[in-house]
């Protein structure tokens, strides 16, 4: 069953057949008639649900709150000019410090937003590094006085209990322009996870990794973050090690908005460390873990590109039309400071083919349909008695289509003529019939999904900027910019297996990129030498 909201969008089990502003005074209250409401920022679930109730007032409730960016045209501007070949700035990168500098929120600003929260008596937390995000916390009565709301509670078509502001939340003019988004309001999130075990027995890559592994590139020296909702069991990542004879460092947890004890999801988590270390067993992980929710998701990105991590992957997502309008602009923000900063961040794009939202029709996946983010769609894999690979053809549940919110990016014009983003951007083997062999709650399994496909790309690039810096060479950094030049160029056939047949259901592979699988799988031996000599 396809569910509405943020869900592990990649994680497929089979059972295995081998293998704004001036600072203003604090105030209280502000009159409705100068109060503005934020756009769009009620979960559309409200709106398909019972309600039941109101909060009771002394919940407590934490919010995220994303402040708008100070000169977005000159990001525009320098974000163009830092994936242009031909500027002086290509791979320039900024520093959290410089972005903020020069992008995030004034001090000033900063303050009296913090100042009129506090006034409400909520418990405010500091601003991030990048300027751009802060934390509050209170009772229901307290958050929905400082928001100009209610908080009411809801039952979904599913049964499952929720609470979500009635109405998009308030400020005051003064203060309004100033905040693109506050997460928190509403709890709605599931986790989905679909998991069948059985014996398993090694499965390498088939990416022709073998001989840069050979040469001493592993990743070593280069972090890896997993972006997670769900904790994890350490012991099944060390049983996997000793399996395979992986000797790489104990995964570290970070923790977002609190982090999360629910397992839910531990799979799905394993499935991520265990593929990056099977690929990139030098490389460290950070598994950044979050509550699974608007606030714990706008959190855990904030921190991120805040931490400056090279390398991002993520498997979870949801149809982007389940964002609401708010939560998409604050999250682009943060994916614009990821590309300015020169962090790769790959998202699995979803395993429901053509129709993410599974109402019959065609949509996409987000974070993988923003322009920022590079989308990893899935394929099938055939490999050969070596391991090495032999053919690849789309996988039917390939998340893929056209975006109906994010325009069509620079870097996509010369395959996509339409006003509207096209995703994925590249894949990788995710056919739960052909993935990994993974060990997860005490058993062995083979797992598929594009959330397969998104940590493969991850560790890929790890490997990629280990043997950059070796060469005293640029990192890979924002990774669209740099796949679609290497892609567009003679060196195509050469870097990348160009994916060809195969369906999502209203998209068809064919030959350079496509709907169902971006341009293909990477070729990894070649597509070193290619870009790094």
């Amino acid at each position: 069953m396809k569910l509405p909201l943020r869900y592990a969008v990649g994680l497929l089990a089979a059972p295995l057949p081998i293998l704004a502003l001036a600072v203003v005074p604090a105030q209280a209250d502000a009159p409705a008639s100068t109060s503005i409401a934020l756009r769009a920022d009620t979960v559309p679930a409200v709106a398909q649900s019972a309600r039941v109730g109101t909060l009771a007032a002394r919940t407590s409730i934490s919010v995220t709150v994303s402040l708008a960016q100070r000169d977005p045209a000159g990001l525009q501007s320098f974000l163009k000019q830092v994936a242009d070949p031909t500027s002086a700035q290509y791979k320039h990168y900024l520093t959290v410090k410089q972005f903020a500098q020069r992008f995030g929120a004034t001090a000033e600003t900063a303050a009296s937003v913090r100042g009129y929260l506090a006034s409400h008596g909520l418990k405010v937390g500091q601003v991030t590094a990048n300027g751009l995000t802060l934390t509050a916390s209170g009772s229901a009565t307290q958050i929905e006085k400082a928001f100009g709301t209610t908080i009411g509670t809801f039952r979904d078509r599913a049964g499952k209990s929720f609470y979500a502001n009635t109405a998009a939340p308030q400020l005051p003019a003064a203060i309004a322009s100033a905040v693109t988004d506050v997460s928190g309001l509403s709890n709605y999130a599931v986790s989905h996870q679909d998991a069948v075990r059985g014996s398993a027995s090694a499965k390498a890559s088939g990416y022709n990794l073998n001989s840069a592994i050979s040469a001493g590139y592993t990743g070593a020296g280069e972090t890896v973050a997993l972006e997670e909702f769900s904790a994890f069991t350490q012991s099944d990542v060390t049983t996997y090690d000793k399996k395979f004879s992986l000797t790489p460092s104990t995964p570290t947890v970070v923790k977002s908005d609190g982090g999360t004890t629910d397992k839910s999801g531990e799979d799905e988590v394993e499935l991520d460390i265990e593929v990056v270390q099977a690929l990139a067993p030098g490389a460290t992980i950070d598994v950044y873990e979050a509550p699974n929710s608007d606030a714990g998701e706008a959190a855990v990105y904030a921190q991120l590109v805040s931490s400056d991590v090279p390398v991002i992957s993520t498997s979870w997502g949801q149809d982007e039309a389940a964002e609401t309008a708010s939560n998409r602009t604050a999250l682009n923000t943060d994916f614009q400071e990821a590309a300015a900063q020169g962090q790769s961040i790959y998202a699995a794009s979803g395993d429901d083919g053509s129709d993410d939202a599974g109402n019959g029709g065609t949509s996409v996946d987000f974070p993988a349909a923003d322009p920022y983010v590079t989308g990893a769609g899935g394929t099938t894999l055939k490999i050969t008695s070596a391991n090495a690979w032999s053919s690849e053809k789309a996988w039917s549940g390939s998340g893929g289509g056209v975006s109906s919110y994010f325009d069509t990016p620079s870097f996509q014009t010369s395959v996509n003529t339409g006003t509207y983003r096209s995703v994925p951007d590249v894949s990788a083997d995710a056919d739960p019939n052909t993935g990994w062999a993974i060990y997860t709650e005490g058993a062995w399994a083979e797992y598929g999904g594009t959330s397969a496909a998104a940590p493969n790309w991850a560790a890929f690039t790890a490997i990629y900027d280990s043997e950059a810096k070796a060469l005293s060479k640029p990192v890979l950094g924002f990774a669209n910019a740099s796949i679609y030049a290497l892609a567009e160029s003679s060196k195509y056939s050469s870097a990348f297996h160009d994916v060809t047949s195969g369906s999502n259901g209203a998209y068809s592979a064919g030959t350079g990129y496509d709907k169902v699988t971006g341009w293909g799988s990477y070729n990894g031996a070649n597509f070193l030498s290619d870009e790094l000599g």
